[in-house]
């Protein structure tokens, strides 16, 4: 295909593809899914060779939010069963923390649900990254504690803190739609000032929500604009007592076809596999290997993953190699400051230059969008190409509610 190879040649460059050929990938058919695959797999291996990083989440408050974000378990007014408690002691998350890093997680993302961070609560969370770096030498950590106010980011800097996690979620357009309690413009303030206080910036997005194609490309495009180190591609889990608990809108062909348009949008970004890959993309997980560079191991925030051995299981299987510390995530030229070239296209600079963050650990509930299941799952009949999961099938029998790890007095999946 003439698009694949001009899609190839530009991701290889660090080019931007039009919005057209970005919407070109979304509406290829499943015959072309291979092709397709292979093709932003290129790209990807040439900015990440056949690396895959681990990261771990530590929810520290979960539940009890009043922010109203139709997607997300811990909702204001939410039905859904979940784990609701306060702030773990700094012991306990570094318990958390440290199972995560034993079982191969080179980053650990601490999660708090909530508007904001209170000052004190920024000193509560400056307390147990500095508990977890002293227990766990070169781990990375990523504070996700929500809106950004003053100088907390330069605080959590101070404390040891390497990245902050914050993501965009959806389109400026349809952003009203689905959360009212902030704005768009909130989220993109709140990247920007951890990237001014020197922290690696991560913002991704939740597709399946019902957005359009050109929805998904606008926000795809916005991040690159806003350029951050990490773009976390969460896939909706309609938890039953949220608002989008009816909206199975998502097949695995369809979720490899979005993972596609983001590598090529952001070539030499981390791409990170995150909530919803084992409801949505089943027994074809091995194959987003190709696309993206970054996984989460073991449980969500409020929902369970995959056993966290089968997760290393899929990427040896796969031909795929863990990070390790010694390993650099990023390409040389983010890591020394140089300026991505070539990053033209109508969205301005690359999608980062800062490392990678804490992909879907957002302060209002993405990764609890993940649920439990084996690498093995039937996949669902095959959709159109447009993507649309009606009449398949939804799987609702994936989704569990976490009930071990943090919070809880049983063990970790990790």
């Amino acid at each position: 295909m003439d698009l694949l190879t001009a899609l190839v040649d530009k991701g290889l460059r660090r080019e931007s593809p039009t919005r057209d050929e970005a919407l070109a990938v979304l509406a290829t058919s499943d015959d072309e899914l291979l092709d397709v695959v292979a093709a932003a797999g290129r790209v990807r291996r040439e900015w990440f060779g056949r690396r895959v990083k681990l990261n771990y989440l530590v929810n520290l408050k979960s539940g009890l939010c009043p922010e109203d974000c139709s997607y997300c378990s811990q909702r204001l007014g939410s039905k859904a069963d979940i784990l609701k408690y306060t702030w773990l002691k700094p012991d306990e998350a570094v318990a958390a923390a440290t199972a995560g890093v034993s079982g191969g997680a080179k980053r650990v993302c601490l999660v708090a649900s909530g508007r904001g961070p209170t000052d004190r609560d920024v000193d509560r969370v400056s307390r147990t990254i500095e508990a977890i770096k002293d227990g766990n030498e070169g781990v990375e950590v990523c504070a996700c504690l929500g809106l950004l106010s003053g100088d907390q980011a330069e605080r959590l800097r101070a404390a040891g803190a390497d990245a902050y996690n914050h993501n965009l979620n959806t389109s400026e357009g349809t952003y009203a739609d689905i959360t009212t309690t902030h704005t768009y413009a909130d989220r993109v303030d709140t990247v920007r000032q951890a990237q001014a206080a020197g922290l690696s910036a991560c913002s991704g997005l939740i597709a399946g929500m019902g957005e359009s194609d050109a929805d998904l490309v606008d926000v795809v495009f916005s991040l690159r604009a806003l350029d951050p180190d990490s773009v976390p591609v969460n896939f909706l889990i309609p938890f039953e007592g949220t608002p989008l608990a009816k909206e199975w809108n998502l097949t695995p062909q369809r979720c490899l076809r979005i993972l596609a348009m983001v590598r090529f949008v952001c070539p030499d970004v981390e791409v990170r596999l995150a909530g919803g890959r084992e409801v949505h993309l089943r027994s074809m997980q091995p194959l987003a290997l190709h696309l993206v560079n970054s996984i989460f191991l073991g449980d969500y925030l409020t929902s369970e993953g995959q056993a966290g051995q089968a997760d290393l299981d899929m990427i040896a299987d796969a031909g795929f190699e863990v990070e390790g510390a010694d390993t650099t995530t990023l390409p040389a030229h983010r890591r020394g400051g140089e300026a991505p070239a070539g990053a033209g296209g109508d969205a301005g600079a690359g999608c980062g230059a800062h490392d990678t963050a804490c992909g879907s650990c957002a302060h209002d509930g993405v990764p609890a969008q993940a649920a439990t299941a084996t690498a093995t799952a039937t996949a669902a009949p095959v959709a159109s190409s447009s993507g649309s999961a009606s009449g398949t099938g939804a799987r609702t029998d994936l989704v569990a509610v976490r009930r071990r790890g943090a919070g809880t007095d049983l063990p970790p999946n990790a």
